[in-house]
């Protein structure tokens, strides 16, 4: 039997509690034993971390203490799988360039409605677009047979660098609203080697509604046991 980590909490709008448990039935059914922490206080311990195949994090925004990191990244030097989504994953801990580093991938942006539609709440944000599966995507295990998918959602524009695996992209329109004047593709699915771990990131994940429409569902679970050691 292998282990999961699933740590949760932040932001409570991205449902880290709702969006975990629609996957931890899913790890389960796999042959995982599953650990729930809604701190990171956990990452640590290294009497926990050492037995860790994978560490699931839906972790938006907050801190992340210096021995905590340390012994998250000891795990995935050492081979433990790190996966997440949206902003858990991407938009998590932004004072540690450490970790920031090992996911390969910052949010930055997400593009909002025109002004005179905009209501002062989440759907300000919720924007039709489309996600393009790469040439690497359309070979790779997570992605393989699946073809562009359209969304109404959150888009990311994330920061990242050409060490990612990118099997997914997203491309942010100029409006005449917006503060850029090209179009910017970004990537929405991606992975990265770090150490002898594996990364996975899906930047589509808002909330439950997102995470169980398909493919963006088929899309992490493969990605969880792709991670995973």
């Amino acid at each position: 039997m292998r282990h999961a980590l699933v740590v949760r909490g932040g932001w409570d709008g991205h449902q880290p509690v709702e969006t975990t448990d629609t996957f931890i039935p899913f790890l389960r059914d796999n042959g995982f034993d599953v650990r729930v922490s809604d701190s990171t206080a956990v990452y640590a311990d290294a009497s926990v971390m050492d037995g860790i195949d994978l560490v699931v994090q839906v972790n938006t925004m907050t801190t992340i203490a210096p021995d905590e990191f340390a012994g998250l990244q000891r795990a995935v030097l050492a081979g433990t799988g790190m996966a997440g989504w949206h902003g858990g994953i991407a938009d998590a801990y932004r004072d540690n360039a450490d970790y920031l580093h090992m996911i390969g991938g910052q949010f930055a942006h997400h593009a909002g409605k025109h002004p005179d539609e905009r209501v002062g709440d989440q759907t300000d944000n919720y924007v039709p677009y489309t996600v393009h599966i790469t040439e690497l995507g359309h070979e790779h295990p997570i992605t393989a047979g699946i073809e562009d998918f359209d969304l109404v959602t959150e888009q990311y524009w994330v920061l990242s660098d050409e060490y990612n695996d990118v099997l997914a992209t997203t491309t942010q329109q100029a409006r005449p609203w917006d503060a850029w004047n090209r179009p910017v593709t970004s990537p929405a699915i991606w992975t990265r080697q770090w150490g002898k771990g594996r990364v996975f990131v899906s930047a589509p994940g808002h909330r439950v509604e997102i995470v169980e429409q398909q493919p963006v569902r088929t899309i992490i679970e493969r990605g969880l046991l792709w991670a995973a050691r």
